[in-house]
């Protein structure tokens, strides 16, 4: 178990929240036919930077337990 497991789970909630307005979007511009909307990539390129968080902060691998 991580020290910093406690802001994982926080920053998978953001990424819950960015799943749902990415969906919302979609779904949107699917019943609009308008085609992928611009803010789309957007969200996914900052789901997967908070992604990328997530595994820094569980990953125990590179820490000193020399304490």
């Amino acid at each position: 178990m991580s020290d910093y497991d406690d802001l994982a789970e926080r920053l998978e909630a953001i990424v819950a929240d960015l799943d749902e307005r990415q969906f919302d979007m979609l779904r949107e511009a699917a019943r609009e036919r308008t085609g992928r909307p611009a803010d789309d990539k957007r969200l996914t390129q900052a789901r997967r930077s908070i992604e990328k968080a997530i595994h820094l902060l569980r990953d125990d691998r590179g820490r000193g337990d020399d304490d």
